[in-house]
């Protein structure tokens, strides 16, 4: 039986945003470890490898791709069941009105009850990313065969918004999933992949918030701790001296825009300070920014397919738009 709150709402947006920010704050904390993981593995491998064999640069690729595998695999641990037990919440919120007072408890045994091993989480996800995906590059197609160079390039625009409001799209999905109680996660996420291609219309109307709000953020987060990098930086001029020095020796061939700008060491801590301002954006943004944008959308989403739930006939419409999304229809 479907089931749906028709009486008056409890939890606006608001409401549920702050009652499941904890999922958000634990994720923030471990990324910033994990970051201070990575230019530890990563700084470490530049210090053996310039001792060692004076190629420090080397050593500091090594090390970037050693930090990266471990991160990966850990992350694949822990991140997942914050992120999946915030969505389960935020979908409890919006369907029920009410959160428990464990909310993170509660939504650790929500991931647990839906999906019976990691592995099964991130299978069913990767099929949601990969099925979006698909129906923006079908857009993409249309355009090019309807209006030769110039509907590839508005197929190619309408194609990378698509993929832009992909991972929104994919959280929702991912709610539709815990919204569907006694449904196998693989058809509601069917259901969830056909209620975005039957409620585009609806869907289209977040785009405008979902990037102003991204840009805004980007230019006031992402300027101040760019600012903050550079000076940082600026106090360590002489310890990192040699890096800059190896970065630039090691573009001084490149005919790159980007390579050319930083042969000129001078350049080098800048690029640093903005790829700084660039993580930590994307750090705080994912903490406190996009939770209070995806509610609204997550809502949206549940609302839009609440008196519409797609019937198993209807998936045929995207069995010949996405090959994952026909795979997945014939296994259910």
């Amino acid at each position: 039986m479907y089931y749906y709150y028709e009486r008056r709402m409890k939890m606006d947006n608001k409401a549920i945003y702050k009652k499941t920010l904890g999922f958000s704050l634990r994720r923030l904390v471990w990324d910033l470890l994990s970051l201070v993981m990575l230019v530890g593995i990563a700084t470490g491998g530049f210090v053996l490898a310039e001792k060692i064999w004076d190629k420090g640069l080397i050593g500091l690729a090594i090390g970037a791709v050693l930090g990266l595998i471990v991160l990966a695999l850990l992350m694949r641990f822990v991140s997942y069941s914050l992120k999946a037990g915030q969505i389960a919440m935020m979908t409890k919120g919006i369907v029920d009105g009410e959160l428990p007072d464990d909310v993170i408890r509660e939504g650790k045994k929500a991931v647990k009850e839906k999906f019976s091993t990691v592995a099964a989480y991130f299978a069913l996800t990767n099929v949601i990313k990969g099925v979006f995906r698909q129906i923006g590059n079908g857009i993409e197609r249309i355009g090019q065969g309807i209006g030769g160079d110039a509907g590839g390039a508005v197929g190619s625009v309408v194609s990378s918004a698509i993929q832009t409001i992909v991972e929104y799209l994919c959280d929702c999905c991912l709610g539709w999933v815990f919204f569907r109680n006694g449904v196998s996660a693989a058809k509601a996420t069917c259901e969830g992949a056909v209620l975005f291609f039957k409620h585009g219309k609806t869907f289209a109307k977040n785009m405008g918030r979902v990037f102003g709000m991204g840009f805004v953020s980007l230019l006031i987060i992402g300027g101040a701790f760019g600012g903050l990098t550079y000076a940082i930086l600026s106090t360590q001029s002489a310890n990192l001296a040699p890096i800059y020095s190896e970065i630039s020796q090691a573009l001084s061939s490149s005919e790159n825009t980007i390579a050319r700008i930083l042969q000129n060491p001078a350049t080098v801590p800048i690029a640093f300070a903005a790829i700084g301002g660039l993580i930590m954006w994307g750090f705080i943004h994912s903490t406190f920014i996009k939770p209070f944008v995806f509610v609204g959308v997550l809502r949206n989403f549940i609302e839009s397919g609440k008196n519409d739930i797609p019937s198993e006939a209807s998936f045929s419409i995207l069995d010949s738009k996405s090959a994952k999304f026909k795979k997945l229809h014939s296994d259910l």
